[in-house]
C-alpha cells in the first residue's frame, strides 16, 4: 500500500468500485490474450526490521535512521520502530541464494550503521518480545500520511477498539495457559509483525498449481520458521505474529464476524483454479478501505497495446492481506504476476532466512510438478487446519499430509519434504552445494527441535529459574538474540547460556 498511495482525498466509492470492476474486466482480457511476461524464474525477498535502544525497549527512530542512511534499499513501515529492507530481483540457478544471503547481511549491516549513529540496533524477529502497551498507541506510527489514512479509514469500518484476545495453547498441565486480552485505538499492534515476504514470479497458467502448493505448504513453513513466541509480557503462540496480525486489522465488529464475514487477514476458503478467481473474490467479498482513483482507462491502454498499471485493483488487493497474495506489476512497460508468500516471521539470522526461503522455492516447485499434487487430495479446511496448529506449536505440532496422516512436523519434513525442496532445487537449476547448505539448516532444526521460538522461550525460562523477573528476561534474551544474530549462526546452533 505505502509504493501505491499518492495522495489521501478520497474518491466516490461508486466511481471506485465502477472503476476497481473495469480493471478486473482488464485483467481477464489480459489473461485471456496472453498479455504477460514471459515464464522466467524470478525471486525477490522483503525484510522487516525492528529497531531497539541501549535497554533492549523499541526505538522510535525510524525516521532518523533512514535519514542517516545512503541506502535505498531501506524504507519506513508502519510502526515509528520498523524499517523494512527490500532486496532487487533475482534468479536461483547457481549459487544466487549465497548472493542472497550475502545481500541481507549487507542491507542488515548497513541499518546497523546508520541506526548505531542514534543509539539504536536492528534486530530480525517475528516480534519485539519488548514491547509494552504504551508502544501500541496510535501515535506510535510513522508519521506518514498514508499511514494515517489508512489508520483512519479502518479505526472508522471498525467503529469500536480493535480487541486483541490470545491464549498459550494448552500443551500440558504444568502450568496454566497465559492469556492476552487488550483493547487498541488503532492498527499499531499490526506494526509488531515483522515478517520475511518471499516473492516468484509466475503466468496466468502456472500461478494457481504455485499458489495451491504454498497454501498446502503454509503449516510446515509457519512451525519451521516459529520466532513469535511472546507479546506484552505473556508467552503465547509459538508464532503469535499470525493471531496479532489477524486480530490488529480486523475491521469486522462482533456481529459481522458472526454473520461469517471474511477478515481482511485471510487464509482462504477453497484451493484456486484461475489467478483472476483470486483479485475476484478480493473485490467481491472486501469493501474499499482506501477508494482512490486515478486517470487510467485500463481497456484503453489495452486497445492501444500497453500494459495498464491497474491501479486501483492493486491498491485494494494490497489492503486484503491474504497469507500467500497474488500481486500484479508492471516493469519496462510489461505486465507480471507474482505470488507473495507472507507466511514466514523475521530472522532470527541472514542463513535461517535464506534457508525458509529456499525451502519454500524448492518445494512449491516440487510440488507443482508430481502428478498427484497435495491439493487434489488434501482438502482446504485441512491446510487451515495445519497452519493453525504450525503457528500454535511450532516444531511441536502434529500436521495432517496427504499418505501420512497426522504426524509430527519434524518426521513429516526430514521423511518426506526435504528431499522433495532438494529436487525442487535441483529443477530450478540451484548449485547442488548451494541447495545444500541451507538446507542442512532446515533439517538441523527439525533434529534439534529448535527454532526462533523454542530458543527464546527456553532462554527466557532459564533466566526466571535464576531469579530474573519476566521483563528483565525477555531483555536479556533479546540482548543475546542480537549478539547471535550479528554472528549469522543458525539458531539451531546458538547457545543457551
Amino acid at each position: 500500500m505505502g509504493r501505491v498511495v499518492a495522495r489521501t482525498v478520497l474518491s466516490d466509492r461508486d466511481a471506485y468500485r465502477s472503476k476497481v470492476h473495469r480493471c478486473l474486466e482488464a485483467l481477464r482480457r489480459m489473461v485471456a490474450e496472453g498479455r504477460f511476461a514471459a515464464d522466467e524464474l524470478r525471486t525477490g525477498v522483503e525484510l522487516e526490521l525492528a529497531l531497539v535502544d541501549e535497554g533492549m525497549s523499541p526505538a522510535m527512530l525510524n525516521h532518523a535512521v533512514l535519514d542517516r542512511s545512503a541506502s535505498d534499499l531501506l524504507t519506513t513501515e508502519l510502526g515509528r520502530w520498523n524499517l523494512e529492507i527490500n532486496l532487487p530481483p533475482r534468479t536461483l540457478p547457481g549459487a544466487s541464494a549465497c548472493e542472497l544471503e550475502d545481500d541481507v547481511v549487507a542491507s542488515i549491516g548497513c541499518a546497523r550503521r546508520s541506526a548505531a549513529v542514534v543509539g539504536a540496533t536492528p534486530v530480525t524477529i517475528g516480534i519485539l518480545p519488548t514491547l509494552r502497551p504504551e508502544h501500541l498507541d496510535s501515535d506510535q506510527l510513522t508519521d506518514d500520511p498514508r499511514y494515517d489514512l489508512l489508520n483512519r479509514q479502518m479505526v472508522g469500518a471498525r467503529g469500536e477498539p480493535f480487541h486483541l484476545d490470545i491464549a498459550e495453547p494448552d500443551r500440558a498441565a504444568s502450568h496454566p495457559p497465559e492469556h492476552l486480552v487488550l483493547d487498541v485505538d488503532s492498527i499499531a499492534p499490526e506494526a509488531a509483525c515483522t515478517s520475511l515476504q518471499l516473492h516468484l514470479q509466475l503466468t496466468p497458467e502456472t500461478f494457481p498449481a504455485h499458489w495451491n502448493a504454498a497454501q498446502a505448504i503454509a503449516g510446515v513453513q509457519v512451525a519451521l520458521a516459529a520466532n513469535s513466541p511472546f507479546l506484552l509480557g505473556h508467552r503465547l503462540w509459538a508464532e503469535t505474529r499470525v493471531p496479532l496480525f489477524e486480530q490488529s486489522v480486523d475491521v469486522r465488529p462482533v456481529e459481522l464476524r458472526n454473520q461469517g464475514v471474511r477478515p481482511r487477514v485471510w487464509f482462504g476458503d477453497r484451493w484456486a483454479s484461475s489467478v483472476t478467481d483470486l483479485f475476484e473474490e478480493n473485490v467481491r467479498y472486501f469493501p474499499a478501505l482506501l477508494p482512490l482513483t486515478d486517470d487510467e482507462d485500463p481497456l484503453a491502454v489495452l486497445d492501444d497495446g500497453g500494459a495498464p498499471q491497474l491501479h486501483e485493483l492493486r491498491l485494494h488487493s494490497g489492503t486484503v492481506w491474504r497469507w500467500n497474495r497474488p500481486v500484479y506489476d508492471v516493469a519496462e512497460g510489461v505486465a507480471h504476476l507474482r505470488l507473495e508468500n507472507r507466511v514466514l516471521p523475521a530472522g532470527p539470522t541472514a542463513i535461517d532466512a535464506v534457508a525458509n526461503a529456499l525451502f519454500f522455492y524448492g518445494l512449491v516447485r516440487a510440488l507443482v510438478a508430481l502428478e498427484h499434487p497435495p491439493w487434489t487430495s488434501m482438502t482446504f479446511a485441512a491446510a487451515h487446519e495445519n497452519f493453525v496448529a504450525g503457528a500454535q506449536h511450532g516444531l511441536d505440532a502434529q500436521l495432517f499430509w496427504p499418505g501420512e496422516g497426522t504426524v509430527p512436523v519434524d518426521r513429516l519434513v526430514l521423511d518426506r519434504l526435504l528431499p522433495l525442496a532438494r529436487s525442487g532445487l535441483q529443477a530450478w537449476g540451484v548449485d547442488p552445494d548451494v541447495a545444500e547448505r541451507y538446507l542442512a539448516v532446515i533439517e538441523a532444526r527439525c533434529r534439534t527441535g529448535c527454532t526462533g521460538a523454542s530458543w527464546q522461550t527456553s532462554m527466557v525460562h532459564a533466566l526466571e529459574k535464576d531469579g530474573c523477573t519476566r521483563p528483565t528476561a525477555m531483555a536479556r534474551m533479546l540482548e543475546r538474540y542480537v549478539s547471535n544474530m550479528a554472528e549469522n549462526i543458525p539458531v539451531h546452533a546458538w547457545p543457551l547460556t
